[in-house]
């Protein structure tokens, strides 16, 4: 969060420091959210490093109680040598064994690493082709040796039976003329349009 909040402080500070404040000016209402925004990341960054400078300085009066060495003989002095040499080969051999072990993990995740590799780069996917097969062939495959019938698909799927349009037949159009002139034709024109 630190981090985030001081490269924010670091992009932006030049353009903080490059608007001008003016009175009813449009930059002034553009750039004013991210004004508020570097003044609270400012002021939120400045609270951390306070708080972790607390914080260390209470871990340190924790774990290191401050050493009172007015009024010690000498024998008692060699004591506390001897104690605080001690405290320190245990701290010593504990960050060795810590270290060990995190040397050893860090081996462990490169070697799978890569295996991972390894196996991915034996395995490659191959390319994929379309295949086309009949619904018989893919029951055969599906279902092994128990296939024994065929089905007929095609006898299942509905059927539309489309009718016949009747289609008069293209005769002399003189003909055709010379019938329909007169009152008979105009009777059968009449007669075949109210149909």
């Amino acid at each position: 969060m630190r981090e985030i909040l001081s490269l924010i402080v670091d992009l932006m500070g030049l353009e903080i420091l490059t608007v001008q404040k003016k009175p009813f000016s449009h930059i002034h209402f553009l750039f004013f959210p991210q004004i508020r925004l570097l003044t609270v990341a400012a002021q939120m960054l400045q609270e951390e490093t306070e708080q972790k400078i607390k914080e260390r300085e209470a871990t340190l009066a924790e774990r290191v109680p401050p050493l009172s060495m007015s009024g010690l003989s000498l024998q008692e002095l060699l004591d506390l040598c001897k104690d605080l040499h001690h405290k320190i080969d245990v701290v010593d051999e504990e960050r060795y064994d810590t270290g060990l072990k995190v040397s050893k993990n860090d081996q462990e995740i490169d070697n799978m690493n890569l295996k991972i590799i390894e196996i991915q780069s034996k395995f490659k996917k191959p390319t994929l082709k379309r295949v086309k097969i009949s619904a018989e062939a893919m029951l055969s495959v599906l279902l092994g040796g128990k296939h024994k019938e065929s089905f007929d698909f095609k006898a299942n799927l509905k059927t539309v039976k489309k009718e016949e349009e009747k289609k008069e037949e293209v005769t002399d159009w003189r003909k055709n003329v010379e019938a329909m002139s007169g009152m008979e034709g105009r009777k059968k024109l009449f007669d075949a349009s109210g149909n």
